[in-house]
């Protein structure tokens, strides 16, 4: 007997007939021996929906009383799967954030896990309940409802597992894992049987949909076995075959991984750049810049300083795009005047297009490679930035799926 959780997102939620397909697929496991502990989303579209509303009614929201809305699409979730599983004949107990405690810090709309109270969790599982808990929400300690930002019900569900050291987290989405890059950009695109926390790490963060940042940063950091596998399946299917389906996410390297050298296309549309030019090239200076832009909760990717020239340089650095206006506003109301700069300017149409993988440790020539790729199609790169498994470019946003295209053929990531 294996204690699993299982956590479905807005699609797998989407109706009716889906949710009681989930009670279906959760009640073969728990006919299997296995406890499950089950984190849904909201509705698909749900979300959206109650954050609309208050935007109706105000332009900027108060965040507290945004969570506090957005909340509740997970508790319908939680309420009707549960009342789904009780008619499949388990005993099923549906808990909030709050219930559990999730316990949060107070950055609403994107709150942090601090810690989980698992005693309730595991009394129920011990009297043989399917425990089911509302994700992407907690409470902070002044009570307040909050929420951990968009895909946190991933998180909510690596964090339930780290707690409860779990056998294995599956993540059901509607796609059956993790795939070389968007197949909606490139058909030839292939999925993984695995992959490892590093690239799924790297993937997330420079782009990737299918899984949030921070719950693969949960999984590395508590070492939690996760795979990523299809809610669109027919529930009824093999349970064996289905615990081997999907991409799992693994915690070692092998030799296979390596001979791939690059494992995946990661692509960012959410992209804008800022450069402060001729700022005073003097210690501290990044600072100046970049420290308003963090307390306004900005967080900053890509960075450049370029070279001094007669005691002075230009500054440049990517935001995401929906933060772009505010940061230019806080740079050139105060930051320009305060460092001297001669101007703040910016463009928010540019794009971010990565190779990740494991191999590039071993294997020379990856980034020569790519640039010729690149400019053989007439692509120009307007930034770089890399680690050890993994090189970023910006460029022209309508460049974007052409490159990934290239790269993806050019790497031969079609085959097997």
């Amino acid at each position: 007997m294996a204690l699993i959780v299982h956590k479905y997102g807005g699609t797998s939620m989407g109706s009716v007939e889906r949710i009681k397909n989930v009670a279906r697929r959760v009640a073969k496991w728990h006919a299997a021996g296995h406890q499950i502990i089950v984190v849904p989303s909201a509705m698909s579209g749900e979300t959206n929906r109650l954050l609309g509303l208050a935007r109706e009614i105000s332009p900027n929201p108060d965040p507290r009383e945004l969570d506090t809305i957005a909340s509740t699409g997970e508790q319908v979730s939680i309420g009707l799967l549960a009342i789904a599983l009780k008619e499949a004949g388990l005993d099923a107990v549906s808990y909030t954030g709050w219930q559990v405690p999730v316990k949060t810090n107070s950055a609403f709309t994107k709150a942090r896990i601090e810690s989980i109270d698992d005693a309730k969790i595991r009394a129920d599982l011990d009297w043989c309940r399917v425990v089911v808990v509302a994700g992407f929400q907690g409470v902070d300690d002044k009570g307040n409802i909050t929420t951990l930002g968009r895909g946190g019900s991933d998180t909510s569900a690596v964090a339930i597992a780290a707690v409860l050291q779990a056998d294995e987290c599956l993540i059901y989405t509607d796609v059956d894992g993790i795939y070389t890059t968007d197949p909606r950009v490139v058909e030839e695109a292939r999925r993984l049987d695995r992959i490892t926390f590093e690239e799924m790490l790297e993937m997330a963060s420079l782009g990737s949909k299918v899984l949030q940042i921070r719950s693969v940063e949960f999984a590395g950091k508590y070492r939690v076995r996760t795979r990523v596998l299809s809610s669109l399946t027919d529930p009824a299917m093999n349970l064996d075959e289905e615990m081997h389906s999907g991409t799992l996410i693994t915690f070692e390297e092998d030799s296979d991984m390596e001979a791939s050298v690059i494992s995946g296309i990661a692509f960012s549309r959410d992209e804008a750049k800022i450069t402060v030019t001729r700022v005073p090239d003097k210690p501290g200076i990044a600072y100046q810049i970049l420290g308003p832009v963090a307390d306004a909760n900005i967080d900053v990717d890509m960075i450049i300083q370029n070279q001094s020239i007669d005691g002075f340089t230009d500054f440049t650095f990517t935001v995401p795009r929906g933060d772009y206006q505010r940061a230019l506003g806080i740079l050139q109301n105060g930051v320009k005047v305060h460092i001297g700069a001669t101007n703040v300017i910016g463009d928010p149409k540019v794009s971010k297009v990565s190779v990740v993988g494991v191999g590039m440790r071993s294997h020379v020539g990856i980034a020569s490679k790519m640039f010729r790729t690149l400019s053989e199609e007439g692509i120009n790169i307007q930034m770089i930035s890399t680690s050890e498994i993994k090189i970023s470019v910006l460029i022209d946003e309508k460049y974007m799926e052409l490159a990934v295209r290239a790269l993806h053929k050019v790497f031969e990531l079609e085959q097997a």
